[in-house]
């Protein structure tokens, strides 16, 4: 998840978060896929609304929203908007 973020989008800080312990038995867990959140700051997000700033994320993650993520938290931010 970091390599492809990293890749796609050059963020200036990215942290990462596994929460799936905090969904165990829930439909997700049962077939591996996990509970994420991503806290994204990257000057690729200036002039973009928050949903399209989501976009770029997903886009980022492809498949692996199909194969290993259940649910993603996404805070994305740019880097004046974290200063």
């Amino acid at each position: 998840m970091r390599e492809l973020l990293e890749a796609a989008l050059s963020p200036q800080s990215l942290t990462i978060t596994d929460d799936s312990h905090k969904h165990a038995g829930h439909a997700g867990s049962r077939h591996g896929q996990g509970h994420f959140g991503v806290d994204i700051v990257s000057a690729a997000f200036a002039g973009k609304f928050p949903a399209a700033r989501h976009r770029l994320v997903y886009a980022a993650l492809g498949e692996m929203l199909q194969t290993d993520i259940h649910a993603l938290s996404i805070r994305a931010r740019t880097p004046a908007e974290a200063a």
